[in-house]
């Protein structure tokens, strides 16, 4: 693509109504045929096996024990209504996850934790409610609780959808019982966590970053001097901008409508990268990057390796995992060619 035809991120403005937020809420493209069958487990960690088996159970189980014509025997129901994946980067959590929405039948929605309270926000609670009530499955990714306002909707939430029959699928890098820690005053909230984490079977999964077993632990930067060639080597619509020109960009969307920032893009790139001294910037850059790795969008970058974008302080904070996972997916994205 010609470096004069690059488009700017900065000129989107996505307006997504309610409707169309939920229509979002799939699988991403990646794991469109994502199942237990294609998740393979490495040998060397068998936790990844041990939750293939669980989550088969989880979903085959709940449908010999509603019965039918041709059930053989009764079947045990699960004791709990949710099921939830915790572990590091890149074990293929999501892959499990998606591979469990694909096998479930019936009125099924899968989205990210920020995706959910988002339509909340929009809907407003009880017509969000209304909406999510009786659906077989809710398949919540990357659940995190940044603050205290989550933690009350989502435990409130996911109390009623319980109630009404649905059962949750869930995947984070904290155990249940510690999320929230470092981030706000999380003891003030054991009661609501403790009720959140009491609904799941908590599933361990141990292994090693599927993204770094094939590709260096940096991310990929371009000189200045090489920007046009790299641009003009990609098939599709690209934008170009600089760094902090995004960043006071995300500042003007909401971050459950950066699916639609991105969309229809091959790449984005970005120029004078910096290492960020701002949280509330370092938040938003991470919302931008889940979305720009559901969507496989390439990343080009000049200035600091972007997995140096996060300063010692951040990654020494109650952010750290969720920081380490978007270098994780920063190095995969500035990686494809």
């Amino acid at each position: 693509m010609p470096l004069s035809t690059a488009l700017s991120l900065c000129d989107r403005r996505p307006g997504m109504g309610p409707d169309e937020l939920i229509g979002h809420l799939v699988p991403p493209p990646q794991f469109a045929t994502a199942s237990l069958e294609s998740y393979v487990p490495d040998p060397e960690h068998p936790s990844q096996q041990e939750a293939v088996d669980a989550v088969r159970e989880f979903v085959d189980g709940a449908s010999a024990a509603k019965g039918g014509l041709f059930r053989r025997k009764p079947a045990t129901p699960p004791t709990r209504p949710g099921i939830y994946l915790d572990g590091g980067f890149g074990v293929g959590k999501t892959h499990l996850l998606a591979s469990l929405w694909h096998r479930t039948r019936g009125r099924k929605y899968f989205g990210t934790f920020i995706e959910y309270t988002a339509i909340v926000g929009a809907l407003g609670y009880r017509e969000a409610v209304q909406h999510f009530r009786g659906a077989q499955l809710i398949a919540i990714d990357e659940f995190e609780l940044d603050d205290p306002g989550d933690t009350m909707v989502m435990s409130r939430l996911l109390g009623e959808l319980v109630a009404s029959g649905s059962r949750i699928a869930a995947t984070s890098n904290t155990p249940p019982h510690a999320l929230g820690e470092g981030r706000f005053a999380a003891q003030d909230f054991l009661r609501e966590i403790h009720a959140l984490a009491d609904r799941f079977l908590t599933v361990r999964i141990d292994g090693v970053d599927y993204r770094k077993r094939d590709i260096e632990g940096t991310a990929v930067t371009v000189d200045d001097a090489d920007l046009a060639r790299t641009i003009e080597g990609v098939a599709g619509s690209v934008t170009l901008d600089a760094f902090d020109d995004v960043l006071r960009h995300l500042a003007t969307v909401h971050p459950s409508r950066y699916v639609g920032l991105i969309e229809g893009l091959s790449a984005v790139a970005v120029t004078g990268v910096r290492t960020l001294d701002n949280q509330t910037d370092a938040l938003r850059l991470v919302a931008l990057v889940d979305r720009l790795y559901d969507a496989q969008v390439r990343i080009i970058a000049t200035g600091v390796p972007l997995d140096r974008v996060f300063g010692d302080e951040m990654l020494a904070g109650g952010y750290r995992k969720k920081y380490l996972r978007a270098v994780s997916r920063m190095i995969a994205l500035t990686s494809m060619s």
